[in-house]
């Protein structure tokens, strides 16, 4: 490994490795342990451990109808265009766009980030808000609020929103002052909805179906054997795409995953999706129909670089009939991304070791949420949900990933997926279904953090979990569980002032801290020292020459006469 080591010092001692801060490039703040072929391999474990956003992304979006038409007469409420043949092909179209938008911003937001921020942390458009997108937002089959073009305008201008407050330092104070429980709760709440949507047969295995006697009830057999879009009892748990689903999709994942093998998820939807490509078996993917031809001759392509044609740039300005609508889902997206964003962005740099224990706060952080902000607005040109930093990071993070060189290599390899857009394109749903389960799951974890021992914590938090999948909307989980948290603790306060704080609640002890401010202040670094009238890019300088970072300087060097407290020799940083 001689060679390696000659490349990697090469590499470090260049202007490349002080930029990014490697090991033994020379800068105050080198980032210990850090090489350049170790990054190498953490931005190749990162991509393929978020690489089935490209499948499932594309998948999820398309659920929505994209810019298709559906030409049905309307009979009743729900989604239409449900058996329409013009308007499946339509929809194969729009997936085969989004396989190509998501991949090319995934690549190019991940490249920036690792670039501008040096930070070892990926972005894509993001789970949970991709669903809110296409099945609330817009709705299955365009049945939601707004139409396809108007969300992403929402999108557009939401990016630049975020942009101006991560120039000033406002998402940090944003993000700090949603109470902790409504953050924790919102994170379990989306990782129920996805799975749910991973048990549907719309993006999953088809495991439970709506019903009439009930709000769901157990499916798990062939579409075309539903009668009223409910399966016979005779028919139950007998389809072959949901047992292929569960066994080669769900446990065989959860086992590579168990043993911490990297890429698990990937490995996952490969194996079910080489199991259900060929033609002539019960599982395919590619059935003897229209919509079957036209999937497998694009299959077959294998390799081609396929162009947006239908979603890139069809934002709609004119929202003179969907106000209220339109500001309730620009709201979301924003209250959304903020939570996602800044706690994976916080989450990953704690992880890789890069939070400053005195200020809270990371490096680069401005440059990151700037980055990411941007890519929002780039994205939404393109027809993707908002991108997000992604938790998946964290696979790269652990295998030594510590500078932005493990996001550029993740980047480059996104960029390389673009041309092998038929086979994510012909990725089955029931070979995604259990990753969103996994995901799912995963996002769950916060729910031991919550403070149940207060219920004025607890229940605002319990509200916001439940609500996100029983109503099937993540906009109504968050509205209420802030409102009743809102409600309840500000009666406690009312009552506990009126009775001269005599009537407060027995464990109000219990009760985790809320407060609006921020203990280091609001804005960023730049901003105050233009308001105490330095120049931003001016560094103080330092007391003597010789001293550098993380150095002390002996102020009395003559050697004390005991240990007596007063004559220490004084230290200064």
């Amino acid at each position: 490994m001689g060679w390696v080591e000659t490349i990697n010092r090469r590499i470090a001692t260049s202007p490349v490795g002080r930029w990014f801060k490697l090991e033994g490039c020379g800068h105050p703040k080198e980032r210990k342990g850090s090489y350049f072929f170790t990054e190498m391999r953490a931005g190749l474990a990162t991509f393929f451990a978020m690489a089935y956003i490209i499948a499932v992304n594309a998948s999820i979006v398309a659920d929505s109808g994209g810019t298709c038409v559906c030409n049905e007469p309307s009979e009743g409420p729900g989604p239409k265009c449900l058996d329409n043949e013009e308007y499946a092909l339509c929809k194969s179209q729009i997936k085969r766009d989004l396989i190509t938008a998501t991949a090319a911003i995934s690549a190019l937001g991940s490249f920036f980030m690792g670039l501008c921020s040096n930070l070892p942390v990926a972005i894509a458009p993001g789970m949970g808000l991709n669903a809110y997108f296409a099945y609330t937002v817009v709705g299955f089959h365009g049945s939601g609020h707004v139409s396809f073009q108007t969300a992403l305008t929402a999108i557009f201008i939401e990016g630049f929103i975020f942009f101006a407050l991560a120039l000033f330092g406002l998402r940090q104070w944003l993000a700090r002052a949603i109470p902790r429980c409504i953050k924790l709760a919102t994170s379990v709440g989306i990782g129920l909805f996805l799975t749910i949507i991973g048990l549907t047969y719309s993006e999953g295995i088809g495991l439970i179906v709506g019903s009439t006697a009930t709000p769901v009830e157990l499916a798990g057999c062939r579409q075309e054997l539903q009668v009223d879009g409910v399966c016979p009892s005779y028919a139950k748990m007998r389809s072959p795409m949901m047992w292929i689903g569960i066994f080669c999709g769900g446990v065989f994942t959860t086992m590579l995953m168990l043993y911490r093998v990297k890429g698990a998820i990937i490995a996952g939807i490969i194996l079910v999706s080489i199991i259900s490509w060929p033609r002539n078996t019960p599982v395919t993917y590619f059935p003897y129909t229209a919509v079957g031809d036209d999937n497998f001759n694009f299959f077959k392509k294998v390799v081609d670089f396929h162009p947006i044609k239908h979603v890139l740039d069809v934002q709609e300005w004119d929202l003179s009939g969907v106000g209220g609508q339109f500001g309730l889902a620009l709201i979301t997206f924003l209250y959304v991304d903020i939570l996602d964003t800044t706690g994976t962005l916080y989450s990953m740099a704690r992880y890789a070791g890069l939070v400053d224990p005195v200020t809270q706060d990371f490096e680069g952080s401005t440059f990151a949420y700037m980055v990411d902000s941007l890519t929002i607005s780039i994205g939404a040109i393109f027809g993707t949900p908002p991108v997000t930093a992604f938790v998946e990071s964290g696979a790269g993070i652990g295998e030594g990933g510590k500078t932005g060189l493990t996001a550029m290599f993740t980047g480059l390899c996104f960029f390389i997926s673009i041309f092998f857009a038929p086979i994510f394109a012909s990725i089955p749903p029931w070979a995604t279904g259990c990753v969103l389960i996994l995901v799912g799951s995963m996002m769950c974890q916060a729910a031991a953090d919550i403070n149940w021992k207060y219920i004025g914590d607890a229940l605002p938090a319990f509200v916001t979990i439940a609500l996100m999948p029983f109503t099937y909307s993540i906009a109504d989980g968050l509205i209420a569980g802030i409102c009743l948290y809102i409600l309840i603790n500000t009666l406690v306060w009312v009552i506990e002032k009126a009775s001269g704080g005599r009537i407060v609640p027995p464990n109000k002890d219990e009760k985790e801290p809320w407060s609006w401010g921020a203990e280091h202040g609001i804005l960023p670094n730049w901003a105050n020292s233009l308001i105490k009238g330095r120049l931003p890019w001016k560094k103080p300088e330092p007391a003597s020459s010789d001293v550098t970072e993380g150095q002390y300087v002996i102020e009395n060097q003559q050697a004390p006469s005991d240990n007596s407290p007063a004559e220490l020799p004084e230290k200064r940083l």
